[in-house]
């Protein structure tokens, strides 16, 4: 990072004795310096991976996606309401609405921004779905896949470590635009969590047979 030393260590035993040059060559030079590391700084405030606040707002604004919700989300974490325990409901704050979410946090958002990013660049296939569907969830042990019914309906299904209820409601609610125009899309997750799907001539880490899989239930 540059600062306003790395040019008056520069100036010569002549003028080196004289306070006024150098308190001149140090405010001209910190100015030019700060705006050097302002700069410098850009790349990391508007990237994906590490904008917060207002930076990931505008890198939504790019994207496609706010950070706003139009119908309140029934999200909020409660002890007495299964899917909005610890690790998946989440936290109220001094003002949010009492009537559900509507503003979503950085974590959520920017998670949600990369889904964006892969419906704005997805061909509509399933193998294509498959492959952004991996990284949305990476490295959080929550499994995302889906199918094609054939008949204008999708199946997609949230298994593994259990995802935040906010996300799951998202994704419900086709906040994710993640699915081809006019086709149905519905959403299940395991009736059991962390357990594999239900499913016959299938042995896989997402699909299991009896006494190994769980049921599959709407979201």
């Amino acid at each position: 990072m540059a600062s306003s030393s790395d040019y008056t260590a520069l100036i010569t035993s002549e003028h080196a004795d004289k306070p006024n040059f150098v308190a001149l060559v140090a405010a001209v030079a910190g100015a030019m310096a700060d705006a050097n590391n302002a700069v410098r700084a850009l790349d990391a405030a508007f990237d994906l991976d590490t904008a917060i606040g207002v930076q990931l707002d505008a890198v939504g604004l790019w994207i496609g996606f706010s950070r706003y919700i139009s119908t309140p989300l029934n999200v909020y974490f409660s002890l007495d309401i299964a899917g909005l325990g610890f690790d998946q409901g989440s936290w109220q704050g001094p003002f949010d609405g009492s009537q559900g979410l509507t503003r979503l946090d950085d974590a959520t958002y920017r998670t949600m921004l990369r889904v964006k990013i892969g419906a704005n660049h997805w061909d509509s296939t399933m193998p294509s779905f498959l492959s952004i569907a991996s990284q949305i969830f990476a490295g959080t042990g929550t499994l995302l896949f889906g199918s094609d019914n054939q008949d204008m309906t999708m199946s997609v299904y949230v298994g593994g470590t259990p995802a935040p209820a906010v996300l799951l409601a998202l994704l419900k609610n086709s906040y994710s635009a993640l699915k081809p125009e006019g086709v149905g899309a519905f959403y299940y997750k395991p009736s059991v969590d962390s357990m594999p799907f239900f499913g016959f001539d299938i042995q896989t880490s997402n699909v299991a047979g009896f006494d190994a899989g769980a049921w599959s239930i709407p979201l």
